[in-house]
């Protein structure tokens, strides 16, 4: 499997914080990002999506600097925990600004929004308003203009995280269909470390800024003999 993803020597200091990040992540997996609160883990995912742009080091997808790169430019489509969604616009033009910000869509992109639609479980929403979707439905609209931009790389910040229980895990088991079926390489932040476990195949701790541990999914559960790792998961010491 090659990487899809690499940092090398990424350093950015933001404030009097500074992180540094080294880490390579494998092509075609649901990589998980967890630690504790303001330990770097949307700053880690703000420099892959290009909202922050580091200091030095180089930030690589299959092998392509990107580091320098307007977040349009990158290969990468972004689901964020408040959807991003524009509230006077339908749920079939929201869809449809993932493919062309000017909304100049072709047969071929309306019926590839119908179908994303379809796959989302929202068939027959196309006029609908955003303020008349619930949570869930709302997040589904997210996934759907993710699925239309047909990027290799999904990266989604706390998704899942204004949902209660029962639906964070049906919009985890929806993301992993659009993974089976897309075969794209997907990172999602999220600070529990239990929805980690479930839907991740590989996984990276970030503790003070820097990512301490980088581990399939079966070594990272253990703790990788790493206390601030084992002391997230609430393994016992003893």
């Amino acid at each position: 499997m090659t990487d899809a993803i690499e940092m090398r020597g990424v350093a950015l200091r933001l404030g009097q914080n500074t992180f540094l990040f080294d880490c390579a992540l494998p092509e075609g997996a649901v990589i998980g990002v967890t630690g504790a609160s303001g330990a770097g883990k949307s700053t880690f995912l703000n420099l892959l999506a290009g909202f922050d742009t580091a200091d030095t080091g180089q930030i690589l997808f299959d092998g392509k600097d990107v580091g320098h790169q307007h977040p349009a430019e990158r290969p990468v489509s972004l689901v964020f925990q408040d959807n991003n969604l524009f509230a006077h616009l339908d749920v079939f033009t929201n869809i449809g600004l993932g493919i062309h910000p000017a909304l100049k869509l072709g047969d071929a992109d309306r019926r590839a929004i119908t179908s994303a639609l379809e796959k989302v479980g929202l068939s027959g929403f196309e006029k609908r308003m955003p303020a008349t979707l619930s949570g869930g439905e709302r997040q589904r609209v997210a996934f759907a203009r993710a699925l239309v931009r047909r990027r290799p790389i999904l990266l989604l910040d706390e998704p899942f995280a204004a949902l209660d229980p029962s639906l964070r895990r049906d919009m985890a088991g929806l993301l992993l269909a659009m993974h089976r079926d897309s075969g794209n390489t997907v990172v999602i932040v999220s600070h529990d470390a239990d929805e980690i476990r479930r839907i991740a195949d590989y996984a990276i701790f970030i503790d003070q800024g820097r990512v301490v541990v980088a581990a399939p999914i079966t070594r990272f559960s253990t703790g990788e003999n790493n206390s601030a790792l084992r002391q997230f998961l609430r393994i016992d010491e003893s």
